[in-house]
């Protein structure tokens, strides 16, 4: 485009001066050797430009059959590499595709047609062939030379990163891949390999380092630089916790500064400041990240402090929780469990009832089970509330390449990627849930059946005493027995209670008869002694002894 610009321009300016001398006619006068010549000015300038054509034509004839044996030899080497090009790009896919014969083929044509030094791509292509064919230590050995070359370096180191990746040899890989970051910090595969190294053994610094030279090569975001940032100073946080819980909480607080809304990083903070003793600047960081995003891990940090509350400031502490998020499943079923734990059984039931109707989840439904089981203890409603657990969907867990985790961890154990978890939800598996039957607050809630009967109270510790003694054998007496007997017959075992409940003595008789009446089922049996040598006695007597 600017070459054809250029010639308009030319051919303008030309027919711009000739009409310029057209307007202004002269003549031009020349002698030379007696010779008078004259013209006029028009046909001077013409004559000019046509000389000047003459000779430019001249001196391209003249370069062109002396610059000849070079092109023509320029000419047969460009079509011998264009050929080369094509074999090596013919080959290449070849490779690509597992097709080993054709790959071989031009591997060799490719080496005819091209300089082996000056074309590395050949060295991949032959060692792509081995690949397919199965010759991995050929393979391997052509990778080594690449690495050798300065110019091939990062693509042999690469190819033996993976090959020893591929035999499982881990600390090969590794190696490689500082080899590759030392030239190269820019190459994401090289410098997250190290990255993954380093933190595994525990060295949080020199993975900072990396870090650090990793953004600034350029290849990674301010904003992923950050987050990758702050996940590891957490988790050298988390590994200083135990020994020096100062230098864990600095760390845990840069990488919240970094990272707002990493839950873990609020965490270990928190820890630290526990262990530190400062319990509101603690629970200043907790309330924070449960304003931004309920979690149950705030919940459990912060409801338990510092390991040392009673049950009654624990649920005043998830009270507050739910304040500041009264429609978050998290926070009701916090306060919940709390007061599960305080024996507050009837609170308990209202926070897990509104927090089941809020997100049904395998754990309210366990939860109020476990609360039926203390208050109640009707094994119907329990089974109901286990059925209903069964059916609801999992809860959320720490999730990264398929590995569920209860705890976040800044690697994956199965691939080794930093800041691989992520907060989700479960999905069960095929079989393990009752299909084509979503569970609703009707299901749930409209089929629960009816108390049979409260469970009854916890004897007193007086009340207790008194059981025990007369749990004790008395003298056997034969006409007090034979009341018992006959109100054990008109009361079956089925219509008793099953827990023990005692109650106050009334008169003599039914205090000697108080161990005949006390129900056996539910309840190991006394241990009656040895029995006396006595004097037969009948059948009535002996069905007593038995309770």
């Amino acid at each position: 485009m600017i070459k054809l610009l250029g010639f308009v321009l030319v051919v303008l300016a030309l027919a711009w001066g000739f009409a310029w001398l057209a307007d202004r006619p002269g003549d031009i006068t020349i002698v030379w050797q007696g010779q008078q010549i004259e013209m006029s000015v028009m046909v001077a300038v013409t004559l000019i430009v046509a000389l000047i054509a003459v000779i430019m034509f001249i001196w391209w004839v003249i370069r062109t059959v002396w610059t000849s044996p070079r092109s023509i030899n320029r000419y047969f080497r460009a079509r011998k590499r264009d050929r080369g090009y094509q074999a090596l790009s013919t080959g290449l896919i070849a490779a690509s595709a597992g097709d080993a014969a054709t790959a071989r083929k031009m591997n060799a044509r490719a080496k005819g047609l091209l300089s082996a030094d000056q074309e590395p791509l050949i060295h991949l292509l032959e060692a792509q062939a081995n690949l397919i064919e199965g010759r991995n230590d050929e393979a391997r050995r052509k990778f080594e030379q690449m690495a050798e070359d300065p110019e091939t370096r990062e693509l042999g180191l690469r190819g033996l990163y993976l090959e020893a990746k591929r035999l499982g040899a881990d600390e090969a890989a590794n190696q490689y891949a500082e080899r590759a970051v030392e030239k190269a910090p820019h190459l994401p595969w090289a410098a997250e390999a190290t990255l993954e190294a380093k933190m595994r053994l525990g060295l949080f610094d020199d993975s900072l380092k990396l870090l650090e030279q990793y953004r600034l090569s350029g290849a990674i975001g301010k904003d992923e630089a950050n987050r990758k940032k702050a996940v590891l100073m957490t988790a050298k946080a988390a590994a200083a916790l135990d020994g020096n819980p100062k230098v864990a909480g600095d760390d845990a607080q840069h990488a919240l500064r970094l990272e707002p809304s990493l839950i873990p990083a609020g965490i270990v903070a928190a820890k630290a400041l526990y262990r530190e003793g400062n319990l509101r600047k603690a629970s200043a960081v907790l309330e924070r990240l449960w304003k931004a995003a309920p979690h149950p891990d705030i919940a459990a940090s912060y409801i338990h402090a510092q390991g040392n509350l009673t049950s009654d400031e624990r649920l005043r502490r998830a009270i507050k929780l739910e304040t500041a998020q009264p429609e978050a499943y998290e926070a009701l079923y916090a306060s919940a469990a709390a007061a599960f734990d305080m024996r507050d059984f009837r609170t308990a039931r209202e926070k897990a009832e509104a927090a089941a109707k809020l997100d049904m989840r395998e754990s309210v439904f366990l939860l109020l089970a476990d609360i039926e089981e203390e208050e109640t203890g009707d094994q119907a409603r329990i089974r109901h509330w286990m059925s209903m657990a069964r059916r609801a969907p999992q809860d959320p867990a720490w999730l990264a390449d398929g590995f569920v985790s209860q705890v976040w961890l800044p690697l994956s154990p199965v691939t080794g990627r930093i800041d691989a978890f992520e907060w989700r939800k479960l999905e069960r598996q095929a079989g393990t849930a009752i299909e084509h039957e979503p569970l609703t607050a009707e299901t749930a809630f409209l089929s629960l059946p009816p108390v049979n009967a409260p469970r009854p109270a916890t004897p007193s510790p007086d009340v207790r005493i008194v059981e025990e003694q007369a749990s004790v054998p008395a003298k056997a007496e034969p006409a007090p027995a034979a009341k018992p007997a006959a109100k054990e017959a008109s009361n079956p075992p089925a219509s008793r209670p099953a827990s023990r409940s005692a109650r106050p003595v009334q008169d003599e008789d039914e205090s000697k008869s108080w161990a005949a009446v006390e129900p056996f089922f539910g309840r190991p049996p006394d241990d009656p002694g040895v029995k006396a040598p006595a004097a037969p006695a009948d059948d009535s007597k002996t069905r007593l002894k038995l309770f």
